[in-house]
């Protein structure tokens, strides 16, 4: 049996690239992302009554992912890279039907032109597909007592630091202090893949908000620290 899913509507982040964004929904809570509905799904009908929840759950397609195709074993990050485990006990992309689940933030609903849903805290990049919507209801969902099996708390989070010149470039982007959380939330969960944690003299860039985010780590003690070098336009 095979079923057919339309896409509800787009999303525009500030995540232009998979590199970088946070391997779940709310771990960077300043991370920002507005999904547009598509006809026949933007009617300002269809979300009537939305906006009185305070977060949701959205389906979508790792549309990036599907001409790889899936694997029964994978290996997550959370367990450095190299140990596999069945793709049902994980989160990965790398699924069946490439269906991934988000918890997110609902900060605005727009149906002024069309239906645009403001967000936060999300996980998805640019363009993402989302294929449903629904409230988060916090009295059924949420649930502290349940297993989490090998991921059972959020990642330990790295220090942050920004240079001279990188601080004096965050002043001239309009909603600096905002970048500033975005950026210091997604390089704190240390984006490097599992077999680069060793080195410390590379420079990484990231695409976040229309900036190329350039930055490196240096050891202090026994303990990583990512430094942001500079700032550049896209």
């Amino acid at each position: 049996m095979s079923f057919q899913l339309d896409t509800l509507g787009i999303i525009h982040s500030c995540y232009q690239e998979k590199f970088a964004v946070p391997r779940q929904p709310g771990l960077a809570p300043s991370a920002f992302a507005t999904l547009e509905l598509l006809p026949p799904y933007n009617q300002p009908e269809a979300v009537e009554g939305l906006e009185a929840y305070s977060h949701l759950w959205l389906t979508f397609v790792f549309h990036e992912n599907l001409e790889k195709g899936w694997k029964p074993r994978v290996r997550p990050p959370r367990l450095g890279g190299n140990e596999k485990t069945g793709v049902f006990a994980t989160r990965s992309p790398f699924r069946p039907n490439g269906l991934g689940l988000s918890v997110v933030k609902l900060e605005k609903v727009e149906t002024e032109k069309g239906v645009c849903l403001h967000l936060s805290g999300i996980d998805l990049i640019e363009g993402t597909p989302v294929v449903d919507i629904k409230p988060y209801l916090p009295w059924v969902e949420s649930l502290p007592q349940a297993k989490a099996g090998w991921a059972p708390e959020p990642p330990e989070l790295l220090p942050v630091a920004f240079t001279h010149l990188a601080r004096q470039q965050l002043t001239e982007q309009p909603e600096s202090q905002r970048l500033e959380n975005l950026i210091s939330e997604v390089l704190a969960q240390d984006p490097r893949p599992a077999y680069q944690r060793a080195a410390s003299d590379r420079i990484y860039g990231v695409h976040l908000a229309g900036l190329n985010v350039k930055f490196t780590y240096r050891r202090e003690g026994k303990q990583d620290v990512i430094e942001v070098l500079e700032l550049e336009a896209d």
